[in-house]
Protein backbone atom coordinates (compact mmCIF):
# COMPACT_ATOMS: atom_id res chain seq x y z
CA UNK A 1 0.00 0.00 0.00
CA UNK A 2 2.80 2.46 0.88
CA UNK A 3 4.49 1.78 -2.47
CA UNK A 4 1.25 2.58 -4.31
CA UNK A 5 0.86 5.84 -2.33
CA UNK A 6 4.46 6.82 -3.16
CA UNK A 7 3.94 6.11 -6.87
CA UNK A 8 0.72 8.15 -6.90
CA UNK A 9 2.39 11.07 -5.08
CA UNK A 10 5.32 11.06 -7.52
CA UNK A 11 2.90 10.95 -10.45
CA UNK A 12 1.02 13.97 -9.10
CA UNK A 13 4.25 15.92 -8.53
CA UNK A 14 5.46 15.21 -12.06
CA UNK A 15 2.09 16.06 -13.60
CA UNK A 16 1.64 19.20 -11.47
CA UNK A 17 4.96 20.78 -10.45
CA UNK A 18 4.96 22.53 -7.07
CA UNK A 19 5.47 25.95 -8.70
CA UNK A 20 2.23 25.47 -10.61
CA UNK A 21 0.34 24.67 -7.40
CA UNK A 22 1.39 27.77 -5.46
CA UNK A 23 0.83 31.45 -6.16
CA UNK A 24 3.86 33.12 -7.69
CA UNK A 25 3.78 35.89 -5.11
CA UNK A 26 1.67 36.98 -2.19
CA UNK A 27 1.68 40.02 0.02
CA UNK A 28 2.73 39.24 3.53
CA UNK A 29 -0.12 39.65 5.99
CA UNK A 30 -1.27 43.27 5.90
CA UNK A 31 -0.97 44.99 9.29
CA UNK A 32 -0.82 48.49 10.68
CA UNK A 33 2.61 47.80 12.15
CA UNK A 34 4.07 47.46 8.65
CA UNK A 35 2.81 50.87 7.52
CA UNK A 36 5.28 53.78 7.41
CA UNK A 37 4.75 55.28 9.92
CA UNK A 38 3.20 52.36 11.83
CA UNK A 39 -0.50 52.58 12.76
CA UNK A 40 -2.24 51.27 15.86
CA UNK A 41 -5.15 49.34 14.35
CA UNK A 42 -6.90 45.98 14.70
CA UNK A 43 -7.37 45.87 10.92
CA UNK A 44 -5.73 43.01 9.04
CA UNK A 45 -5.63 41.71 5.50
CA UNK A 46 -4.04 39.53 2.87
CA UNK A 47 -3.49 39.89 -0.83
CA UNK A 48 -3.02 36.81 -2.98
CA UNK A 49 -1.55 36.96 -6.48
CA UNK A 50 -0.91 34.46 -9.24
CA UNK A 51 1.07 35.18 -12.40
CA UNK A 52 -0.28 33.61 -15.60
CA UNK A 53 1.81 30.91 -17.27
CA UNK A 54 2.83 33.32 -20.03
CA UNK A 55 3.74 36.09 -17.54
CA UNK A 56 1.39 38.55 -19.23
CA UNK A 57 -1.24 38.91 -16.49
CA UNK A 58 -1.67 38.63 -12.73
CA UNK A 59 -4.84 37.49 -10.97
CA UNK A 60 -5.43 38.80 -7.46
CA UNK A 61 -7.72 38.64 -4.45
CA UNK A 62 -7.69 41.22 -1.64
CA UNK A 63 -9.12 40.16 1.74
CA UNK A 64 -9.55 42.41 4.80
CA UNK A 65 -10.91 42.16 8.33
CA UNK A 66 -11.74 44.63 11.12
CA UNK A 67 -11.32 47.66 8.86
CA UNK A 68 -13.54 50.67 8.26
CA UNK A 69 -13.84 53.34 5.59
CA UNK A 70 -11.65 51.71 2.93
CA UNK A 71 -11.18 54.15 0.06
CA UNK A 72 -8.46 52.43 -2.00
CA UNK A 73 -5.82 49.72 -2.22
CA UNK A 74 -2.75 49.59 -4.42
CA UNK A 75 0.54 47.92 -5.14
CA UNK A 76 3.36 50.39 -4.55
CA UNK A 77 7.05 50.17 -5.45
CA UNK A 78 9.05 50.53 -2.26
CA UNK A 79 11.43 48.67 0.01
CA UNK A 80 10.45 47.53 3.52
CA UNK A 81 10.27 50.57 5.80
CA UNK A 82 9.99 53.02 2.90
CA UNK A 83 6.99 54.51 1.11
CA UNK A 84 6.84 54.56 -2.67
CA UNK A 85 4.61 55.42 -5.61
CA UNK A 86 1.46 53.57 -6.67
CA UNK A 87 2.00 51.23 -9.63
CA UNK A 88 -1.26 49.19 -9.73
CA UNK A 89 -4.79 49.95 -8.48
CA UNK A 90 -6.47 47.00 -6.75
CA UNK A 91 -9.54 48.63 -5.16
CA UNK A 92 -11.27 51.99 -5.37
CA UNK A 93 -11.36 54.84 -5.28
CA UNK A 94 -14.43 54.76 -3.03
CA UNK A 95 -16.07 57.63 -1.13
CA UNK A 96 -14.82 58.34 2.40
CA UNK A 97 -16.82 57.08 5.36
CA UNK A 98 -17.96 53.80 3.82
CA UNK A 99 -18.18 51.83 7.07
CA UNK A 100 -16.90 48.41 8.12
CA UNK A 101 -15.59 45.82 5.65
CA UNK A 102 -14.67 42.17 6.16
CA UNK A 103 -13.85 39.52 3.58
CA UNK A 104 -12.94 39.73 -0.10
CA UNK A 105 -13.19 43.35 -1.21
CA UNK A 106 -11.49 43.05 -4.60
CA UNK A 107 -10.49 40.42 -7.10
CA UNK A 108 -9.55 40.56 -10.72
CA UNK A 109 -6.71 40.49 -13.20
CA UNK A 110 -4.23 43.14 -14.27
CA UNK A 111 -1.74 43.40 -17.13
CA UNK A 112 1.02 45.77 -18.20
CA UNK A 113 -1.71 48.09 -19.53
CA UNK A 114 -2.80 48.67 -15.90
CA UNK A 115 0.62 49.78 -14.66
CA UNK A 116 0.74 53.45 -13.59
CA UNK A 117 3.29 55.85 -12.14
CA UNK A 118 6.94 54.97 -12.71
CA UNK A 119 6.01 51.61 -14.30
CA UNK A 120 3.49 53.03 -16.82
CA UNK A 121 4.34 51.85 -20.33
CA UNK A 122 6.68 49.12 -19.09
CA UNK A 123 6.16 45.36 -19.40
CA UNK A 124 4.60 43.47 -16.48
CA UNK A 125 8.02 41.94 -15.87
CA UNK A 126 9.15 45.33 -14.50
CA UNK A 127 6.70 44.92 -11.60
CA UNK A 128 7.57 41.25 -11.15
CA UNK A 129 11.28 42.15 -10.99
CA UNK A 130 10.54 44.67 -8.21
CA UNK A 131 8.57 42.04 -6.31
CA UNK A 132 11.36 39.50 -6.64
CA UNK A 133 13.84 42.10 -5.34
CA UNK A 134 11.61 42.77 -2.29
CA UNK A 135 10.76 46.22 -3.62
CA UNK A 136 6.94 46.23 -3.73
CA UNK A 137 4.14 46.26 -1.19
CA UNK A 138 0.35 46.30 -0.96
CA UNK A 139 -1.52 48.70 1.26
CA UNK A 140 -5.10 49.60 2.06
CA UNK A 141 -6.06 53.27 2.53
CA UNK A 142 -8.90 54.47 4.79
CA UNK A 143 -10.65 57.80 5.32
CA UNK A 144 -13.61 58.64 7.56
CA UNK A 145 -14.30 61.86 5.64
CA UNK A 146 -14.00 64.06 8.74
CA UNK A 147 -11.13 66.53 9.19
CA UNK A 148 -8.49 66.22 10.45
CA UNK A 149 -7.05 63.00 8.98
CA UNK A 150 -4.97 60.30 10.68
CA UNK A 151 -7.12 60.33 13.81
CA UNK A 152 -7.16 56.55 14.27
CA UNK A 153 -8.48 53.33 12.78
CA UNK A 154 -10.67 53.98 9.75
CA UNK A 155 -8.89 57.27 9.06
CA UNK A 156 -5.44 56.68 7.59
CA UNK A 157 -5.57 58.07 4.02
CA UNK A 158 -1.86 57.31 3.54
CA UNK A 159 -2.50 53.66 4.37
CA UNK A 160 -3.89 51.80 7.38
CA UNK A 161 -2.45 48.33 6.69
CA UNK A 162 0.45 47.15 4.57
CA UNK A 163 2.36 44.02 3.60
CA UNK A 164 5.51 43.56 1.55
CA UNK A 165 5.03 41.42 -1.57
CA UNK A 166 7.05 38.21 -1.47
CA UNK A 167 8.11 36.08 -4.42
CA UNK A 168 6.94 32.47 -4.25
CA UNK A 169 7.70 29.97 -6.99
CA UNK A 170 9.33 30.35 -10.39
Amino acid sequence: MRKLQWILMCTVLVAFPMAALAADFVAAPLTGGDEVPANDTRARGNAHFEVSDDGMSVSYKLIVANIENVVASHIHVGAPGANGPVVVFLYGPQPAGGGRLNGVIAEGTFTAANLVGPLAGQPLSALLDNIQAGNAYVNVHTNDGVAPTNTGPGDFPGGEIRGQAEHRGH
